[in-house]
């Protein structure tokens, strides 16, 4: 344990392995529950009527929700395959050919493949939505055709009801339940869990029960904080306690998990039935937002497993 005083106040914050033995705790005795403690029920429930106002307290999650579009339609476009009419050379063209044949190369695969994917009609599940804000920009994109947003939160899934009222075009794409994710019948082509798993009590049921709900051959995608000093002094100290950027007791050191956790676990529970797609780190910059960059064992990171059919 690593003892951290600032303003002559103590902080105890616990570093190492403590966090991922209680990880493994939970996966090797079969635990099942997906709830949330009472206590983070209570402070995401008085935060809920400020959820979508982009200057309030929630305003560094919406700054956030631009890059977790963008990672999931680069995740989703990596899966697809340019058609046969599509030139692709055999060999590595960057190094061979002018700049100018080697971007027009670029540029047909990626009008190549933006065609297949609007061909796409997907259905995504978001596990924890909160107030809506990623589940109704999914919702939005032409090709995701259906979007189921849960969260354990009654007054954050009355907010993302009321929100997506507003916009007539949501009405048969998007829906919001009041459900844990155990009692979620069927399964969907994609599965998130953003900034989630630091808040629940049991973060290995919930990483079972979505891989549950993924369809094969289909996409968990999740993000979450990994567990250290670095992750203490700017998600807690920072972002809470010095600039107000994210209300106080928002985040708890013990509840995060590092990124090699998370890749450890799906090796142990689905050696041969999932395949890690791509690993990013991601940290915010106060004059440019949020960014994404290859640190992947530092601070907040983005992580997409695919279900092996």
């Amino acid at each position: 344990m690593i003892n951290l005083w600032v303003n002559g106040g103590r902080i105890a914050a616990w570093v190492g392995r403590s966090a991922f033995r209680s990880f493994i705790r939970q996966q090797s005795s079969g635990a099942s529950s997906t709830a949330s403690s009472a206590e983070e029920i209570l402070h995401f429930g008085q935060l809920a009527p400020t959820w979508w106002d982009v200057r309030g307290p929630q305003r560094i999650l919406h700054k956030m929700n631009l890059v977790r579009m963008d990672f999931v339609r680069e995740v989703v476009l990596s899966q697809l395959k340019v058609g046969s009419e599509t030139f692709i050379p055999g060999y590595n063209y960057h190094d061979m050919v002018s700049k100018p044949i080697s971007q027009a190369i670029e540029k047909q695969i990626s009008q190549d493949l933006q065609a297949k994917l609007s061909e796409k009609r997907l259905e995504l599940l978001d596990v924890g939505c909160g107030g809506g804000i990623f589940a109704e920009c999914a919702a939005r994109l032409p090709y995701v055709s259906k979007v189921l947003g849960i969260d354990v939160t009654p007054e954050c899934v009355e907010v993302a009801k009321a929100h997506s009222k507003l916009d007539p075009q949501l009405k048969d794409k998007l829906e919001y339940k009041m459900e844990s994710l155990e009692k979620v019948p069927g399964q969907y082509d994609i599965v998130t869990c953003f900034e989630m798993l630091e808040h629940v009590d049991e973060p290995a049921a919930i990483l079972r029960h979505a891989w549950q709900k993924v369809k094969p051959d289909g996409i968990l995608v999740l993000s979450t904080i990994n567990r250290g000093p670095l992750s203490w002094f700017t998600t807690i100290f920072v972002a809470e306690n010095l600039l107000g950027l994210v209300p106080r007791g928002t985040h708890h050191l013990d509840k995060y998990i590092n990124s090699a956790e998370i890749s450890q676990w799906f090796q142990d529970e689905y050696p041969a039935a999932h395949k890690l797609l791509e690993c990013k780190g991601t940290m915010y910059i106060p004059a440019k937002g949020w960014i994404l960059h290859d640190q992947t064992d530092v601070g907040n990171y983005f992580m997409a497993f695919k279900k092996l059919a």
